[in-house]
């Protein structure tokens, strides 16, 4: 991959031998981040994990900074009504459906009722691609309708390993306090620390990196957490 002259001034502005504090990795990455726009700051933790392991949940981050979500409910009869007087931008069954297999994917999350899987399960090919099949593990598939819509609206976020042992989360944007990135920041690396397989082996926490969306990574020093 080729980088534009920015992203190589910032590179030789950073230790690549030095595990920064996280507040100064933070506040350099904030520094260095060479695109007009504001940028995400990135955070990915790489886990001691074996191929058969993946660590996989949702949280609600202290500090918001992304717009309210779209969340589309399959739903029927009382749920979905519930679901409406809840504030879903989209609810239905067998209509959405056909919606979204005929191209529409104008929503950010799911949402289904157990008894509507049967169905949506079809939509998998086209919604699992893009991370939005619901699925009981992130609390998408619930009869809980008003709780999960309530939580989602809160920035509730799933986070999951990559095939690589790789958990790659959004922490905030450059124009922010570094302080509310900082506990962001510590929120996530708790979280992934809590959901240590059981039959993990060794050290857990292997490298976490933070960057902006084109800058390049800055190296944090993690032990307090592992």
């Amino acid at each position: 991959m080729r980088h534009g002259k920015k992203y190589k001034d910032a590179l030789k502005k950073i230790d690549r031998s030095k595990e920064y504090p996280m507040e100064e990795g933070l506040s350099l990455v904030k520094e260095l981040a060479p695109a007009k726009f504001d940028e995400t700051v990135e955070l990915s933790v790489k886990l001691n994990l074996k191929k058969s392991q993946t660590v996989r949940d949702t949280l609600v981050l202290p500090h918001q900074f992304k717009g309210e979500k779209r969340v589309l409910v399959f739903a029927k009869g009382e749920k979905a009504e519930e679901a409406r007087e809840a504030g879903a931008a989209h609810v239905g069954d067998a209509d959405l459906i056909e919606k979204i297999q005929g191209g529409w994917l104008d929503f950010d999350v799911a949402v289904a009722t157990p008894d509507m899987m049967k169905d949506v399960g079809r939509l998998g090919p086209i919604l699992g691609r893009r991370g939005l099949m619901p699925n009981p593990k992130t609390q998408t598939v619930t009869f809980e309708i008003k709780e999960a819509l309530e939580e989602l609206k809160k920035g509730r976020v799933e986070y999951r390993s990559d095939k690589t042992g790789v958990v790659h989360f959004s922490i905030g944007k450059v124009s922010m306090d570094i302080e509310a990135v900082h506990e962001n920041m510590k929120a996530v690396l708790a979280e992934i620390v809590k959901k240590r397989p059981a039959d993990a082996k060794g050290e857990f926490l292997r490298t976490v990196y933070v960057s902006s969306t084109m800058g390049p990574g800055v190296k944090i020093e993690y032990q307090e957490l592992a």
